[in-house]
C-alpha cells in the first residue's frame, strides 16, 4: 500500500520535518510567508517528498481525480507572485505584471496546493492538476500585505479572467476597496476563496496569550468562501488564531508543497494553504458543472462537506454529487433532493389520465357485473329490501337497507 507521509504538527513542522507511515523521515524546509529586506530570496528546496502526503490522501484525490482535472479552469492566486518557472507548473502559469516571479515562495507554495502536476518520483500533486494558474500580487515582493494591495489584486485576477481566486492575507480590517473588489468579482460570478485568519505566528504563543476569536478581511466580507486550516486529526493547530466565520475546513497544518525553483518541496502551515485546497476543490467543480454560478459552486463545497463544527473540505463528494435541474441559478439544493421525484403536470398528468381510463372503466364493469350476479341475486333469497323511512321523518338520512323482519323483531321487543 501507498506509504502516507503524514506532516508532523507544530514542533515537526518547525523542524521542518514530515514523517512517512513506513516510518521513514523526509526533513524539508519550512515555507516562509515573507523575507525581510536585506535577506535572499527564497531559494529551491533539493529535498524531495517521495510519498503521498497525509492531505493528499484525507481529500481522496485519487478517487475525485477519476471525475475531474480542473481543465479549462484558471485560479487567481494573490499572493507573493508565482514563479513560471516551477517545474511541476510549467505551461500554465500566467502573470499579471511582474507576478510571474516569486522570491517569498509562499505564492508558489499555493498555486502548487491548487495545480501542481505530478512529476517523475513524486506522488504529490495539486487538487485540480490541469488547471491555469493566473499569478497577481496582493503584496509586496517581499510579502507586506496591505488592503489596497490585496483589493487590486482581486480585482487584476477578476478583470484577468480567473473562475476562482483564493487569497492568502487575512487582514485585522475591512476597506471599501476589499468590498468593492469582491462585488466586482460576484457580478463577473467569480468565487472568491479567502484564508479565514492569518497564518500561525513564526514563535510558539500561549494560550493565555492567544487572539480572541474576530474576522478577518476579506474572508468576512459578503460573498467569500472563508477557510480554516486542520490539522491530520482534523482539529484545529495548537496556537492557532481563531475566529467564529468560517465556512469550511481543509489540511493546512504541515502541509507539503513546491517551491518557486527546483522540484524539491517544502512544508508549510496555515489557513493561507487551507484555501489554496478549497481553491483547487472549486476548480475541479467548475470543470464537471460549468453551469453552477459562482454561489452554487460554494453552496456545493459546503454542503458535501464532511460534517463537523467547521465542515470539512471533501472534493470527492463535490464532484460527484447529483445536482438538480435548476442548481445552476437556483436556491441551495445543489444535490438532488430526498424527496420522489414527480412529474410536472402539464407535460404527464393528462397522458396518465388517459392510460388509466380504459383500466378504471374496465373495473368498474367487474364490479357491475359481481354485484348484479352475486350480491343482488343472494340478497333477494335472504329477503332483504330497502326500508321506508318513517312517516314522521322528513329527511332521508335515516333510510337503512335491513334484512326483513328485523324491523318487526325490534319493535316487538321494544
Amino acid at each position: 500500500m501507498t506509504a502516507l507521509l503524514v506532516a508532523a504538527v507544530l514542533g515537526a513542522a518547525a523542524a521542518g520535518t514530515a514523517t512517512a507511515a513506513e516510518g521513514s523521515t523526509v526533513r524539508l524546509p519550512v515555507l516562509p510567508s515573507r523575507v525581510d529586506a536585506g535577506k535572499p530570496c527564497t531559494a529551491g528546496s533539493d529535498r524531495r517528498a517521495t510519498d503521498v502526503p497525509w492531505e493528499q490522501v484525507s481529500l481522496q484525490l485519487d478517487r475525485a481525480w477519476q471525475s475531474a482535472s480542473g481543465a479549462g479552469v484558471t485560479v487567481g492566486v494573490v499572493d507573493t507572485g508565482v514563479s513560471a518557472s516551477a517545474p511541476a507548473l510549467k505551461g500554465r502559469v500566467s502573470a499579471v505584471g511582474d507576478a510571474g516571479t516569486d522570491c517569498v515562495g509562499h505564492g508558489t507554495f499555493v498555486a502548487g496546493l491548487v495545480a501542481a502536476s505530478v512529476q517523475d518520483g513524486v506522488r504529490f500533486a495539486g487538487v485540480a492538476r490541469q488547471a491555469r494558474v493566473l499569478a497577481v500580487r496582493g503584496s509586496d515582493a517581499r510579502g507586506a500585505v496591505t488592503a489596497a494591495r490585496v483589493a487590486d489584486g482581486i480585482r487584476a485576477a477578476v478583470l484577468g479572467g480567473a473562475e476562482v481566486v483564493t487569497v492568502s492575507a487575512a487582514l485585522t480590517d475591512d476597506s471599501a476597496a476589499l468590498r468593492s473588489a469582491v462585488a466586482l468579482a460576484a457580478k463577473k460570478d467569480v468565487l472568491v476563496v479567502a484564508a479565514a485568519v492569518p497564518d500561525p505566528p513564526t514563535t510558539a504563543v500561549s494560550a493565555s496569550r492567544r487572539p480572541a476569536a474576530r474576522d478577518y478581511y476579506p474572508a468576512a466580507d459578503d460573498g467569500v468562501l472563508s477557510v480554516l486550516d486542520v490539522d491530520v486529526d482534523g482539529e484545529r493547530p495548537t496556537g492557532a488564531y481563531t475566529t467564529d466565520s468560517a465556512e469550511i475546513a481543509a489540511p493546512g497544518d504541515g502541509v507539503v508543497g513546491i517551491g518557486p525553483a527546483k522540484d524539491g518541496h517544502y512544508i508549510g502551515s496555515g489557513a493561507s494553504l487551507a484555501a489554496g485546497y478549497v481553491a483547487g476543490a472549486a476548480a475541479l467543480v467548475r470543470s464537471v458543472h460549468p453551469e453552477l454560478t459562482a454561489a452554487r459552486t460554494a453552496d456545493l463545497l459546503r454542503s458535501s462537506a464532511y460534517p463537523a463544527d467547521v465542515p470539512r473540505l471533501d472534493p470527492y463528494a463535490a464532484v460527484t454529487s447529483v445536482l438538480t435541474p435548476n442548481a445552476a441559478t437556483a436556491g441551495r439544493g445543489d444535490v438532488a433532493p430526498d424527496s420522489p421525484v414527480r412529474l410536472p403536470a402539464d407535460k404527464a398528468a393528462g397522458p396518465l389520465r388517459r392510460a388509466l381510463w380504459p383500466t378504471a372503466a374496465g373495473l368498474g364493469v367487474i364490479i357491475a357485473v359481481v354485484w348484479a350476479g352475486l350480491v343482488l341475486p343472494r340478497g333477494r333469497r335472504l329477503g332483504w329490501r330497502p326500508s321506508r323511512p318513517d312517516a314522521s321523518e322528513n329527511t332521508p338520512e335515516t333510510a337503512t337497507t335491513v334484512p326483513a323482519g328485523a324491523g318487526a323483531r325490534g319493535n316487538t321487543e321494544g
